[in-house]
């Protein structure tokens, strides 16, 4: 482990970093804007989905750590949601005006397509991010979408119930899982546990403070609000850990 961190570290201070904003169209015409950063063209991607009421602003900074493990990052507007870090979710605001539905399972053919936009701009199955939400569709996506090598499930739960059980449409799922959350949820994101047959999943919550909902988890001091531990450095190990074994 100690191995791998120092070459997390050197490998980091080798690469120079660049984020542009790029667009592409869902199966159903809708143009979805993403925050698109490139740590190095060939390089794999990682795809950011953010939570309910926010946007990709919610990976403004945790984009670029995944970056220094080695990924392009792209952080993308669902068509559900609002604002996050002054950032403005530009495909939910095109939703609303031009008349697409915009509810929670909508939002996955936001998130097929950017399924389909990293591979073909790499060529190389991607690793999906889900917070709250996008965290289940992401599980339930990844399952069987072949361009799809990994996923990481930061407080996923039943949001879709009676439209789509979460539980059963992931029952039997084989690619790696990190599943992430705080101390006050992990009672429910362990119930996905004795369904996901993957050799290599991991269910994590902080043990030395509360924790945070999402990828605000991932938010360094996200939770120094309800104590005066930074549960995020426990997420950030845990994460390069996970990493390290999916790695090639």
């Amino acid at each position: 482990m100690r191995n791998f961190l120092a070459f997390v570290l050197i490998f980091a201070s080798t690469l120079s970093f660049s984020q542009e904003t790029v667009t592409f169209f869902s199966s159903d015409s809708l143009e979805i804007t993403a925050d698109f950063y490139e740590a190095k063209a060939e390089f794999p991607y990682v795809l950011l989905f953010h939570q309910a009421g926010s946007s990709r602003g919610e990976y403004r900074d945790v984009a670029k750590r995944f970056q220094k493990l080695g990924y392009n990052c792209l952080a993308v507007d669902l068509r559900s949601g609002g604002e996050e870090n002054f950032v403005p979710n530009e495909t939910a605001k095109k939703a609303i005006t031009m008349g697409f539905p915009n509810n929670y399972l909508e939002t996955k053919k936001d998130i097929e397509a950017a399924v389909e936009y990293a591979y073909k701009k790499s060529n190389q199955k991607v690793v999906l991010v889900g917070s709250s939400y996008s965290a289940s569709l992401s599980l339930v996506i990844g399952k069987t979408n072949d361009k799809v090598k990994a996923i990481v499930a930061l407080s996923p739960g039943e949001f879709f119930k009676p439209l789509l059980d979460v539980k059963q449409e992931i029952t039997g799922l084989t690619k790696p899982v990190f599943v992430g959350c705080s101390q006050r949820e992990f009672p429910y994101a362990q119930e996905y546990e004795s369904v996901i047959n993957s050799k290599q999943k991991v269910f994590f919550k902080p043990q030395d403070g509360p924790g945070e909902h999402g990828a605000k988890s991932l938010w360094e001091k996200a939770d120094t609000g309800k104590s005066d531990y930074d549960s995020s450095k426990e997420y950030w190990m845990a994460l390069l850990v996970f990493f390290n074994q999916i790695k090639g």
